[in-house]
């Protein structure tokens, strides 16, 4: 047993490692071999310009009112019950459909407003919605 003595594989090393470094500079030498003539190698063509927004045509809005007595009320005009889906019918066949907003009155009954709904269904009308006063 010889204590004190060194031996020769506890010696530090004093050069660096190049063979990994080597390695990963010859993958990026492939890698850019090989990309670069994809890239030069392009067709020129010089393309149309445009604009690439959507042209956003707003429906119109039907408003169908149902007063207290029960009347209906085709964007501020009196119609009768008769009128009601033959003109609703007209309003469905539009390009493009109006939206059908329908305001009833608080006191009218619920009935009125379901009908004023049925009828809006059988002309074809495919977006309907309430119109409301908020709470003050």
């Amino acid at each position: 047993m010889a204590f004190g003595t060194q031996d020769d594989t506890d010696e530090v090393m004093n050069e660096i490692n190049m063979t990994p470094l080597v390695d990963v500079m010859l993958v990026l030498l492939i890698i850019f071999i090989i990309t670069v003539p994809v890239m030069k190698h392009s067709v020129n063509i010089d393309l149309p310009r445009a604009s690439n927004e959507q042209q956003q045509v707003k429906p119109e809005t039907v408003r169908l009112s149902v007063d207290a007595q029960g009347a209906y009320y085709l964007n501020d005009a009196r119609i009768t019950d008769d009128d009601l889906t033959p003109r609703l019918r007209a309003e469905a066949a539009r390009e493009p459909q109006p939206d059908l907003h329908i305001r009833g009155d608080k006191a009218v009954r619920y009935e009125r407003v379901a009908q004023a709904m049925a009828a809006a269904q059988q002309a074809g009308l495919r977006k309907i919605g309430f119109i409301t006063e908020p709470k003050q």
